[in-house]
């Protein structure tokens, strides 16, 4: 799945088009790296989003097409 859309469904950012420029601008970081809105996330993968000061790291557990509101916190785990 892509990085866009798996940060759109785990709703870790609200829509794909704000996580396209979160990855554009390069405040999204996979495995250490800045990564582009098209990479491959796979499960196990370390995510990290910095919003201004704040920086939130969340391992990658499942990949899931859709998923509920209720579903959603299941597809990561913070750390």
């Amino acid at each position: 799945m892509r990085l866009d859309k798996f940060l759109k469904v785990s709703r870790l950012i609200k829509r794909r088009t704000v996580a396209n420029e979160a990855c554009d601008g390069g405040r999204i970081a996979v495995n250490g790296k800045v990564a582009k809105a098209s990479l491959a996330v796979k499960q196990g993968d370390i995510i990290e989003l910095r919003f201004g000061e704040r920086v939130l790291k969340v391992e990658v557990q499942s990949i899931n097409e859709h998923a509920t509101k209720v579903d959603a916190p299941g597809m990561y785990r913070e750390l």
